[in-house]
């Protein structure tokens, strides 16, 4: 009910734009540039954990896209998953550049822990999921958005730790539900940002472990080159970005 009333207020309401705050007529032409106007690009964590698939990302993690992330993930602005859904569907579209055109796949979301859910009122990478899947499917792919994946209780909050505690915090965390993904299925995983890919890797061995196949990872934003170089954290200084161009 409360992410009900959230959603009506918000197409109702007139709001400054998210990203930058200008305006009353929400989200703007140049913080949806900042989403999804660049070429998607490959962002690879250094060091890499063992079974992350290749990761591509629409945005760079930094200011107008980092204030839109937040805005839906943090403080419940729901109207925004439809534009981090066109975002996300940029990356998923590089990640698939080289595969088979028209073969089906499944875009299998990273779960949020349930207390985050319940804190939140709404799982974000969920409904950007099936945003994104909805906006691929006009363009004429043959996908579906697959909430498969399940956290196990007793996960830490990984705010904070660094890339190798974030691997062992993750270790064994998700599991597949039970009849979501068929074996030799093509998945593709999704999340709204990657910093150590612990997350998507774990994701990736949860996925393989039920017999399906990872085809890669996309994400909303990725480390920019600028957040990369200052070092704000151990789990967010080593990063290689590559141009997806």
């Amino acid at each position: 009910m409360r992410s009900w009333w959230r959603e009506i207020g918000s197409l109702i309401l007139p709001t400054p734009c998210p990203g930058c705050g200008a305006g009353r007529t929400g989200l703007c032409g140049e913080c949806a540039d900042a989403l999804w106007g660049g070429p998607a690009f490959r962002v690879s964590p250094v060091p890499v954990p063992p079974g992350l698939p290749d990761v591509h990302a629409a945005a760079r993690y930094a200011d107008r896209a980092r204030a839109v992330l937040l805005a839906h993930k943090e403080r419940g602005a729901l109207i925004l998953a439809a534009p981090l859904g066109r975002a996300l569907a940029v990356g998923v579209t590089a990640a698939c550049a080289a595969r088979p055109p028209g073969a089906p796949f499944s875009l299998v979301p990273v779960p949020s822990a349930a207390s985050a859910v319940a804190r939140r009122g709404h799982d974000p990478v969920r409904r950007i999921a099936a945003a994104a899947a909805a906006c691929l499917r006009r363009e004429g792919l043959d996908v579906r958005a697959c909430p498969a994946l399940r956290q196990r209780p007793g996960v830490a909050d990984q705010s904070g730790l660094t890339a190798a505690r974030r691997a062992a915090n993750l270790a064994g965390a998700l599991t597949v539900r039970r009849n979501r993904v068929a074996p030799g299925e093509r998945v593709l995983l999704v999340d709204d940002l990657v910093t150590t890919g612990a997350s998507l890797a774990e994701a990736a061995r949860a996925v393989r472990a039920a017999g399906a196949e990872v085809i890669g990872a996309a994400v909303v934003a990725g480390p920019s080159g600028e957040w990369s170089a200052r070092g704000r954290g151990a789990s967010e200084k080593a990063f290689r970005i590559s141009s997806g161009e």
